[in-house]
């Protein structure tokens, strides 16, 4: 392995651990929809160089997250509430293919963390941060299990613009423990192989979560 090719490797992981990190903070609303987005005072944040935080911008770019514009500057994209019945259109799509598949093709790891994280479900805390973090854990953890990266990728990016809606809101949600406690259900018929109940509480949850939203908007 050359030094250039080694190099490569350790930016696509600097990248990639920068697109988690300025990930989370743009889904969970710690960076304010509208905020500007400054690449130097964000590698001095995380310790990393410019080039890795770059990378991880143009990727957060492209998933809507932020917004680039000529001679102004890059900023985190405005959450539109018009774009709730969009999202949910694909979501309703594609989250009950997803967990049809999980219960169909999850292996033995999958399953022990879907265990896992079932019973975190049981013992997390009402506190809107731990529940949003957990739902956040659920959702990616059965997209993992569904052994079909694009299908994966594709989630994680519509997920991540649900999640912005849903942290928008959170203080006017009456129920978001509940929300988050639906998930136990559905996590043990995947665990289950129960492919057809899997995918009706999948839908059900999206249902759910639009008409959360719209209840309160």
């Amino acid at each position: 392995m050359t030094a250039s090719t080694v190099a490569d490797q350790d930016r696509g992981t600097l990248a990639d651990q920068a697109y988690r990190s300025i990930s989370d903070r743009l889904v969970t609303l710690q960076i304010r929809p509208g905020e500007p987005i400054n690449d130097e005072r964000i590698a001095a944040e995380l310790g990393f160089g410019r080039t890795p935080v770059r990378e991880a911008l143009k990727r957060l770019e492209h998933e809507r997250l932020i917004v680039a514009y000529p001679r102004r500057g890059t900023f985190a994209t405005e959450v539109q509430i018009a774009d709730l019945g969009h999202i949910s259109e694909v979501r309703q799509q594609l989250e009950p293919l997803a967990a049809a598949l999980a219960a169909q093709r999850a292996g033995e790891g999958d399953r022990d963390a879907l265990n896992r994280l079932l019973a975190h479900l049981a013992d997390v805390s009402d506190s809107g941060a731990d529940l949003i973090r957990l739902d956040m854990a659920l959702h990616r953890a059965i997209y993992a299990a569904t052994r079909n990266p694009y299908l994966e990728d594709t989630l994680v990016r519509y997920d991540n613009l649900a999640t912005r809606i849903w942290c928008l809101f959170i203080d006017r949600l009456p129920d978001l423990a509940g929300h988050v406690h639906e998930h136990g259900p559905l996590l043990r018929a995947i665990i289950d192989r129960d492919a057809e109940k899997a995918a009706a509480l999948a839908a059900g949850h999206v249902e759910g979560f639009e008409a959360a939203i719209r209840a309160v908007i």
